[in-house]
C-alpha cells in the first residue's frame, strides 16, 4: 500500500511538473506565434494587393458563409499610402478540399478586377492537389468577370479555369470559395459599402 501511494505521488508529481512546463512554454511562445501569424496574414494581404500599404478592417463586418462550406472570416479594405481606397481584400476558407480545408486571401479592385488569390492553408494530395499555388492561382490574376468555371480540357474564356489534372476536386473547391468571394463583393459594392 505505502508502495502504491509512493508510486501515485511521483506519478503526480511528474504530471504537475509536466504541466508547469508546459505551461511556461506556452507563455513564452504565445507572443511570437501570434506576431508571426499577423505578419503572415499581411504578407497574403500583399500579395494580392501589392500597391496598398495600409489593411484597416472594414466597419461593421462579421464572418459570412454559405450552405456550400465557403466561409468570408475577414474583410480589410486595400488602401494606398495617402488613404485612398483601392479594393478590398477577403480571407476565405472552403471545407470542400479533398483534404479539407483551405484557406487563402484574395483582392478585388473598385472596378471589379481580381488581383488575384494567395493561398494561407492547404493539406491537399503532394502532386495533385498541392499544385494548386503553381496551376491555379496564376489563373485567377487580373481577371473581370461575374464567376468562374472549371473545365478539365483547357480553358479558352476569361471565366473558365482549368483544373489540375487530376485534383478537380481542390480546383472546384477554390474556384467556388473564389465565386462567393465574388458574389460577396458584388453584394458589398451593390449596397453602397464603399467607404
Amino acid at each position: 500500500m505505502k508502495k502504491m501511494l509512493k508510486d501515485a505521488f511521483i506519478l503526480l508529481l511528474i504530471t504537475l511538473i509536466s504541466g508547469l512546463a508546459l505551461g511556461f512554454v506556452y507563455e513564452i511562445t504565445k507572443e511570437p506565434i501570434a506576431k508571426q501569424k499577423a505578419k503572415a496574414r499581411i504578407e497574403a494581404f500583399k500579395d494580392v494587393f501589392s500597391d496598398a500599404t495600409e489593411f484597416p478592417a472594414m466597419d461593421g463586418f462579421t464572418e459570412v458563409s454559405d450552405e456550400n462550406g465557403n466561409k468570408i472570416s475577414e474583410v480589410v479594405k486595400a488602401q494606398s499610402e495617402t488613404g485612398e481606397l483601392l479594393g478590398y481584400v477577403f480571407a476565405i476558407t472552403t471545407s470542400n478540399g479533398y483534404a479539407g480545408n483551405i484557406s487563402f486571401s484574395m483582392g478585388i479592385r473598385l472596378d471589379g478586377t481580381l488581383n488575384g488569390i494567395s493561398i494561407t492553408e492547404i493539406g491537399e494530395t503532394p502532386g495533385l492537389g498541392m499544385n494548386a499555388e503553381d496551376v491555379l492561382v496564376p489563373q485567377f490574376e487580373n481577371k473581370t468577370v461575374q464567376s468562374f468555371t472549371v473545365v478539365k480540357t483547357g480553358s479558352i474564356s476569361e471565366d473558365q479555369i482549368d483544373a489540375i489534372s487530376s485534383a478537380t476536386i481542390t480546383s472546384t473547391a477554390i474556384t467556388e470559395a473564389v465565386n462567393y468571394g465574388l458574389t460577396y463583393y458584388a453584394s458589398l459594392v451593390g449596397g453602397g459599402v464603399n467607404e
